[in-house]
């Protein structure tokens, strides 16, 4: 009778399954290896390179089986619906931004050139915000969203208007996701997602520091145009 050994692991199968356990808490390395690559993102957008987009897009396609925790079998049953959905608005979005970054750097210096929302574009933006909260609450929760399930549907549209926002280069989106992180690091503490909720707390500041960065670049560039930028 022969034995035949059991097959080792690939690199894939093993980073779905790997497990890092602190202080009696099971974290998925995916998790925090897809938070890495949105991290990485992060500090591509914050210094406008072309290449946070496609970097962004692997890590939300991690981070989209990490919030399914119920449907991919995880040690954390909990699904938070709204942010899974956004992992796949950031993959929409995040191609659309890719695209338009990729055209202006072909037209200008940067692939982006920062600027402020118009006033118009800013009522647009809180109506969506709040609107959009309202509708997706009722939604999220009848399909069985972690509670406060309003928290999960702010994440989500914060989430969706900041990376469009990126995409147009507007300045304020960075202060979107300063709104999305102080309600995604309790939401995400009380669901036992640790990790994220740890570089949530560290976006956090992240993103106040970008803010500042693509103000200093925007109004540099007003300074050597004589005029503020439309």
């Amino acid at each position: 009778m022969m034995l035949e050994a059991a097959a080792a692991p690939g690199p894939i199968e093993w980073l779905f399954d790997a497990q890092l356990v602190i202080g009696g808490q099971v974290i998925l390395w995916r998790e925090i290896v897809g938070n890495l690559f949105g991290l990485a993102s992060a500090l591509g957008g914050m210094r406008r390179k072309v290449w946070a987009w496609p970097i962004g897009i692997i890590g939300n396609a991690l981070l989209f089986t990490v919030f399914m925790g119920a449907v991919f079998h995880t040690p954390n049953p909990v699904n938070l619906l709204g942010q899974a959905g956004r992992q796949l608005m950031f993959i929409g979005v995040s191609i659309y931004g890719w695209i338009q970054w990729s055209r202006h750097r072909h037209t200008s210096a940067n692939a982006v050139d920062p600027r402020w929302a118009t006033g118009r574009e800013r009522v647009l933006l809180v109506v969506a915000m709040i609107g959009g909260t309202l509708v997706l609450t009722p939604i999220f929760s009848a399909l069985g969203s972690f509670e406060p399930v309003w928290a999960d549907a702010w994440i989500f549209m914060g989430s969706l208007l900041a990376t469009w926002g990126m995409a147009k280069g507007w300045t304020e989106f960075w202060l979107i996701w300063v709104a999305v992180d102080i309600v995604g690091v309790p939401l995400l503490v009380s669901a036992g997602y640790y990790a994220s909720a740890l570089l949530y707390l560290f976006y956090g500041a992240f993103t106040l520091l970008g803010f500042f960065t693509w103000l200093r670049v925007q109004r540099r560039r007003e300074a050597a145009s004589g005029s503020p930028a439309a």
